[in-house]
């Protein structure tokens, strides 16, 4: 149950110290099916009211798609019922790129303090909790990619920014832009690992440190958010959609994430290939399995699968491999000297168009039931494996992962493994929200697909 007293006396005196920093306002934020950040804000005097008694919010937002448009489904309630928002005040932190605010992401209960069964965040703790059962803890990272434009062209203008691919023309017409965005996230506590410009026209991607699978996912919707905003405020739009125009290279959102016992990273120094542990290996097996049911998770949006072609680095066939960037399981070991650290799994099929927190959820249950299967990784890939043939894939088992949103689907709902941790009303629920989206371009070009998801994500 909420103990509200020990909530309100420590909201109580947060709230002095964020008034002493010039908060006015606090921005409550969750991420719904559809991979939208929405939010709720209060007044900062309120905040230890929101903190042990909620923040008032609809269930139908379990049911929003990207559009705002509500779908039904076998658990829906329409316009009736209600939820609380409970702010994580561990969460909580001054947005230094938005003068005034602050922010924290939230838990969802129902009336009666209870968790609310589709909650994603709620469902990301218990996985953590889940691995914490038997013994070990997982670390993980997103990477963001996103492309700007000029605030006021069209929205089929080009990007913002000229200059070759990772070419150091591009960060030196950005680089005031992109001094002030890193600057703003280590001011929030988000360790930038690296930031450089990506392959696509005005495209750039930023790295940050691993972090425990809840901090991770909130990184993720913190430093989208900051990099909305910090571009706005330099007359810039940013789009993360997986597919900025038909003809483009995507922008992707890859998970990286590691498995330890303690202080040693599984990842590394072990007797199996590279240098795995044998939990290591069933775990990524677990994860590599179950990749086409991952992708109703990772890659929810029909404008997914305009990115996911061959030779894009998007990962589009059943295989991994050794610093391998066309698998979609690429083992990262690090350079030597380093790699009990840096060892790391990363997974390059998903985009961020995902809710991170239901997208981390997925990885960790598909690792454990791999763990539990004690399943094994198949030979590594050293090759791109669309240069193979049809046959000499077909030979090591190498298949194209789904090409349709369709698929994907179809595939999760036939999972019983993470349809069983996810729970019926939060799986059936991402169905319907799925199947929706299907029908709404169930007749469009890849053209109308990226205009209509170009600016929502």
């Amino acid at each position: 149950m909420v103990n509200r007293e020990a909530l309100t006396a420590r909201a109580t005196a947060l709230t002095g110290e964020l008034r002493a920093r010039g908060v006015e306002l606090v921005a409550l934020t969750f991420v719904d099916n559809a991979g939208i950040a929405r939010v709720k804000a209060v007044p900062l005097r309120k905040l230890p009211s929101a903190a042990a008694w909620g923040v008032g919010a609809s269930n139908s937002f379990d049911f929003f798609g990207f559009d705002d448009i509500i779908t039904g489904g076998e658990h829906s309630l329409g316009p009736v019922g209600d939820l609380r928002l409970h702010p994580d005040l561990d969460a909580l932190t001054v947005l230094a790129g938005q003068p005034g605010w602050a922010w924290a992401p939230v838990t969802k209960l129902d009336q009666e303090g209870e968790p609310h069964p589709q909650d994603p965040r709620a469902l990301l703790t218990t996985a953590v909790d889940r691995l914490a059962a038997r013994g070990h803890r997982a670390r993980m990272s997103f990477e963001i990619e996103w492309v700007i434009t000029s605030a006021d062209a069209p929205d089929d203008a080009k990007s913002a920014t000229a200059g070759p691919a990772y070419g150091y023309a591009r960060l030196s017409e950005r680089a005031d832009y992109l001094r002030a965005l890193v600057s703003t996230l280590d001011q929030q506590g988000v360790g930038v690992e690296q930031i450089h410009p990506e392959y696509a026209d005005g495209q750039f991607e930023l790295s940050v440190a691993a972090a425990d699978p809840v901090r991770a996912a909130d990184i993720a919707v913190l430093t989208k958010e900051t990099i909305r905003a910090l571009s706005h405020r330099h007359g810039l739009k940013a789009s993360f959609t997986p597919k900025f125009a038909p003809a483009g290279v995507g922008n992707g959102g890859h998970v990286h994430l590691s498995v330890w016992d303690g202080a040693r990273n599984l990842f590394s120094g072990g007797e199996r290939v590279f240098g795995l542990t044998p939990l290591a290996e069933s775990f990524s097996a677990g994860i590599l399995k179950r990749l086409p049911a991952l992708h109703a998770i990772g890659a929810p949006s029909v404008v997914s699968y305009l990115r996911l072609e061959p030779h894009h680095w998007a990962g589009v066939y059943t295989a991994w491999g050794l610093e391998n960037r066309e698998t979609p399981l690429r083992l990262v070991r690090g350079v030597a000297g380093n790699r009990a650290s840096a060892a790391n799994l990363e997974v390059k099929c998903f985009d961020l168009t995902a809710n991170p927190y239901l997208l981390a959820a997925a990885l960790l249950f598909a690792g454990m039931a791999g763990a539990d299967e004690e399943a094994s990784l198949p030979e590594p890939l050293d090759v791109d494996p669309g240069v193979l043939t049809e046959e000499e894939r077909a030979a090591r088992g190498v298949e194209r992962l789904p090409q349709r949103l369709a698929d994907a689907v179809a595939a999760f709902e036939a999972d019983k493994d993470l349809a069983a941790a996810f729970g019926a009303p939060l799986a059936t629920t991402i169905v319907d929200v799925r199947r929706a989206e299907i029908e709404r371009f169930a007749d469009a070009s890849p053209e109308e697909i990226t205009e209509a998801q170009r600016w929502r994500h």
